[in-house]
């Protein structure tokens, strides 16, 4: 028996077929443009991820028998609009997470409306890549597009539809729109009414896991399968990335070194950070996750390797680094602003601390540790909350450097769990497909029986003594540029 896992991303759609031994057995990519129409613009045309992922399918079953295909599930980018008329037409091209145009809409629901009054209906505070504030943008922007829309969805949830006909979500992937009452998991009277939209306009929620109905006669032809493979409704691609490394039980975390960084902490009761520093979701296994996001984790090391000191030669470069927490000089990885905690689109990337003496290796030492500690940021918030994070499970690009892991282990002070899979995202949503199809009784059924580690990195214990020193000078750099960051963008 097979199943498909549909990871959508920024940039392409890849897919993966998986049997119920949890063996990856053909995977495919499709990439689709990104559009930019105007500066802090990010939009995509919602066909295209159809188109792509239609031609991934028929690539992945090449060879295979279509027969054996049981379900189909989905990860994806968070927080996009997508907007359908009353005949499902699409009305304008998506509005992605990475778009930054909503930024007097988010002040006017985080300091008009309030942030604590917003954070008691959703568990959040509004951020410019969430969906609520972007349907604002549209009301006053595109009266005549807001007057006709018949259906709010996210981007996964579009392809759900093209595939089911049902117009649906996920509990994971709603949390991330403003919207949702996350503690109860249901949509929030209190957003619908704020916003000037209809609860009707929303999609209808399921747990990730469940099965929202099959292939329409349409689908099932286009995608050479059966018309009763089972669509599952899937998860925010945080939340199946959690699925895909086993991040489930209660202060279990993983952090991802991928272009962002992530840092996923699950959670079995809903609860709130004072500062709304940390987002509060709910997880693709009916419980919670707490989730902190900053914008460039291993794309800071790419942006210093390919346009700084110009070489492809990642791991070579890091070849010398030997003395963990002894380097002087620092790094704030804030190249594209951050969300966690600062929540500043204003924030920038900063040297601090070279010498004569400094070297190139200092340089990528000092890249590689900012990005850690800014992720350690998100981990001492859970901490403060009362939860023990004694391990993580490592994944991403970043995760391959042996130097990286070392430097995850120290700076947090944790073990860190490496993971037979390197799927990610597409392989939590092939398992959401396995257990909607009954093929495991539980996504923790299916976690401890196709989740493998295969390395344990320990910490060494002279250099947390070192590093937690360092980590306080580094948590003192921000406060001191707050204000030098915004009077450098204000003569952009």
């Amino acid at each position: 028996m097979f199943y498909i896992g549909i990871d959508l991303g920024t940039s392409s759609v890849k897919l993966i077929l998986m049997n119920e031994k949890g063996e990856i057995c053909n995977t495919a990519v499709r990439e689709y443009p990104l559009y930019f129409p105007k500066s802090r613009y990010s939009e995509q045309n919602p066909q295209d991820w159809y188109k792509g992922t239609c031609e991934g399918i028929l690539e992945l079953l090449n060879g295979q028998n279509p027969e054996e295909v049981q379900g189909i599930s989905f990860s994806g980018q968070m927080h996009g609009l997508v907007l359908l008329d009353d005949k499902d037409r699409i009305l304008r091209p998506a509005i992605l997470w990475n778009d930054g145009r909503t930024k007097e809409e988010c002040d006017y629901l985080n300091h008009e409306i309030g942030r604590e009054k917003i954070s008691s209906y959703t568990g959040n505070m509004a951020l410019t890549g969430f969906t609520a504030p972007k349907l604002l943008w549209v009301k006053k922007h595109e009266p005549e597009i807001f007057k006709n829309i018949s259906k709010i969805m996210l981007p996964k949830d579009y392809l759900a539809y093209r595939f089911s006909g049902i117009h649906c979500t996920d509990v994971s992937d709603a949390s991330g729109t403003l919207l949702f009452d996350v503690k109860n998991r249901c949509w929030s009277e209190e957003m619908i009414q704020i916003i000037g939209i209809r609860k009707d306009q929303l999609a209808r929620i399921y747990e990730s896991y469940e099965v929202v109905g099959t292939l329409t006669k349409q689908a099932a032809k286009e995608l050479s399968l059966p018309q009763n493979v089972k669509v599952i409704a899937g998860a925010g691609d945080n939340a199946a990335g959690a699925i895909g490394t086993g991040t489930l039980n209660h202060g279990m975390c993983s952090v991802s070194l991928g272009t962002s960084g992530t840092v996923l902490i699950a959670t079995d009761k809903f609860a709130v950070d004072s500062n709304n520093a940390l987002h509060s979701f709910a997880h693709a296994n009916g419980k919670y996750h707490f989730l902190g996001c900053m914008l460039s984790a291993a794309s800071a090391n790419k942006w210093w390797m390919d346009k700084i000191i110009g070489t492809k030669e990642y791991i070579k470069e890091q070849e010398n680094i030997k003395k963990l927490g002894e380097n002087k000089v620092f790094f704030l990885p804030y190249l594209m602003g951050e969300r966690t905690p600062h929540n500043n689109p204003d924030a920038r990337g900063v040297f601090l601390g070279m010498s004569m003496d400094t070297s190139r290796e200092d340089m990528t030492q000092a890249v590689l540790e900012g990005v850690t500690f800014a992720l350690k940021d998100a981990v001492e918030i859970a901490r403060g909350l009362g939860i023990s994070i004694d391990r993580v499970r490592l994944t991403g690009g970043g995760a391959k450097s042996l130097i990286w892991r070392q430097m995850v282990a120290d700076i947090m002070d944790v073990k860190v769990d490496i993971l037979k899979s390197e799927e990610g995202s597409g392989f939590g949503a092939a398992i959401l497909a396995a257990v909607g199809c009954k093929q495991f009784s539980s996504v923790e059924d299916a976690a401890q029986k196709l989740i493998t580690i295969v390395d344990t990195i320990e910490q060494n214990p002279e250099n947390v003594k070192k590093y937690k020193k360092k980590y306080q000078i580094f948590c003192s750099l921000y406060p001191t540029l707050k204000s030098t960051f915004h009077t450098i963008t204000l003569t952009d």
